[in-house]
């Protein structure tokens, strides 16, 4: 794929010159974190009135993968912090009764962390308002634009946790 652009020198002149493929990635590079900025203002402010911070989001989303409650070591592992950061999160989501410490079934020394009934109506809430925050961005692109998008990033995501 070829873009074509008009350097500012070649401005004056009416001179085109071709963006070379460093050009086009490191642009495409800022947009991507300009988009990823903006959903992420986005959400955080459809959060903001759950009460709810955009790391205990995640945080709950990633419990909701489970079949059976993890362990903090096993959430941490899961978003890539380290333990402490985890029990900052939960303990957080435990005093707004989101969450729970329960023993572990096998081993009384293991504490395992489940999701609460609140904590599946705030799930619910929060996922309703990531797709608010992504409508809210795709809002210019129509239907086919946003399915050529979607395809992309496929590609782009494949082979990633």
């Amino acid at each position: 794929m070829e873009s074509r652009t008009t350097a500012p020198a070649a401005a004056t002149s009416g001179a085109t010159v071709t963006a070379g493929p460093d050009e086009i990635t490191g642009r495409l590079a800022d947009q991507l974190i300009r988009l990823s900025r903006r959903l992420h203002r986005s959400q955080r402010d459809l959060m903001e009135p759950l009460g709810v911070t955009p790391a205990q989001g995640r945080l709950l989303r990633a419990l909701a993968h489970y079949d059976e409650p993890p362990r903090m070591a096993d959430l941490a592992q899961r978003l890539g912090v380290v333990p402490r950061a985890v029990t900052t999160l939960v303990d957080a989501l435990e005093a707004q009764e989101l969450v729970r410490r329960v023993p572990d079934p096998a081993n009384r020394r293991v504490i395992r962390i489940e999701v609460t009934e609140a904590g599946g109506a705030a799930l619910l809430e929060l996922r309703r308002v990531r797709r608010a925050a992504a409508a809210e961005l795709l809002a210019p692109l129509d239907d086919g634009q946003r399915a050529a998008l979607t395809a992309l990033l496929a590609a782009l995501d494949e082979g990633t946790d």
